[in-house]
C-alpha cells in the first residue's frame, strides 16, 4: 500500500520567498526544493512567472576617479625602462606594466579588462 500525498497549496509569498532562495550565489533549484519539500520542476515553473522574477538590481554606475599626473611629460615621450603602473579597476581587475609600454596598447588592454 502506497502512502499517496496531498498537493499543497502555497501562497503567493512563500513561492516568492523559495523563488528568492534560488537566487543566492552557490545555491541550487534542488538544494531549496529539498528544503521545502516541492519537486525542482515545481521551483523551475515559478520561476518563469513574471511575478517571481528577480526584483530589478540597480545596475552599478561607472565612475571617474581623479588623477594626479606629477610632472607630466609631452604626449609623444615614452616612459623608460624604469617606468611602472599600476591600475586597478572597479571588477577586480588588477594590472602591473613594467617597463616601457605603448600607452595606447595600454589603454585598449585596459578597456577590454573593463568589460
Amino acid at each position: 500500500m502506497s502512502k499517496r500525498r496531498r498537493r499543497r497549496t502555497w501562497s503567493e509569498g512563500e513561492k516568492r520567498m523559495i523563488c528568492a532562495q534560488t537566487r543566492v550565489p552557490g545555491v541550487t533549484v534542488a538544494q531549496v526544493a529539498r528544503r521545502y519539500d516541492v519537486n525542482a520542476n515545481q521551483v523551475f515553473n515559478w520561476l518563469k512567472e513574471p511575478r517571481f522574477a528577480a526584483e530589478a538590481k540597480e545596475e552599478p554606475v561607472a565612475r571617474f576617479l581623479p588623477v594626479e599626473v606629477p610632472d607630466a611629460e609631452p604626449a609623444s615621450a615614452r616612459p623608460d625602462a624604469g617606468a611602472q603602473i599600476e591600475v586597478e579597476l572597479a571588477n577586480g581587475h588588477r594590472l602591473k606594466v613594467q617597463g616601457g609600454f605603448d600607452p595606447d596598447a595600454l589603454a585598449a588592454l585596459i578597456r577590454k579588462l573593463s568589460t
